[in-house]
């Protein structure tokens, strides 16, 4: 992940190039015994949802006309993109219809696609939205989501893409999708094409 990091030094001199997360020392004994988050009898726990990270992040987006320009070889192109709404009970889902909205746009299918990144707030909303989309478990965040690598709120998406565009190099493959469920109800996707 060095690439997708800019090294920030601290008026002591210290180098923070890190972030917190993956937890150090997680093991599926300690995971196992881990108390339901939000009801007595839930499932959801601090295991199977992302950590809360902090983070800041800067992306630069124009016109391939500016970027000839300002001489700047872009990382990606924007393909389509889509936004959705539902009952906020269940925002989780919200990336289902996003990402057929964003597919039906693009003229594509999931099997255009090389590699998927979903925000994952929590694997319970991850997992349905996979089934429902058929999207292979090979191709679905490779380097780990947000409950490995932590949910920088305020950046998540700027994190989701940096990471899609690293796999995508990293790979050398060509076509991305990146979705997240939003709190209110709502699902966001965007389909990209790597361009260097």
């Amino acid at each position: 992940f060095e690439r997708e990091i800019t090294p920030v030094t601290l008026p002591n001199g210290t180098i923070v190039s890190t972030d917190d997360g993956p937890r150090d020392g997680t093991t599926v004994e300690g995971l196992s015994n881990l108390k339901p988050a939000f009801r007595p009898d839930g499932e959801i726990t601090a295991g199977n949802a992302c950590p809360l990270n902090d983070g800041a992040a800067a992306v630069m987006v124009m016109s391939d006309t500016k970027a000839k320009q300002l001489g700047i070889t872009p990382l990606a192109r924007i393909v389509a993109s889509g936004v959705s709404g539902l009952n906020p009970e269940i925002m989780g889902l919200g990336p289902i219809e996003a990402i057929r909205q964003t597919l039906a746009r693009a003229k594509m299918s999931i099997n255009d696609i090389d590699l998927v990144e979903i925000n994952e707030a929590f694997a319970a909303q991850v997992i349905p939205s996979a089934k429902h989309l058929n999207i292979p478990m090979d191709k679905l965040n490779v380097h780990g989501g947000a409950i490995a690598l932590g949910h920088p709120f305020g950046m998540t998406g700027a994190r989701i893409m940096a990471t899609l565009i690293n796999g995508l190099q990293h790979e050398d493959k060509t076509f991305g999708l990146e979705s997240m469920c939003v709190g209110g109800g709502q699902g966001m996707a965007m389909i990209i094409e790597r361009l260097s």
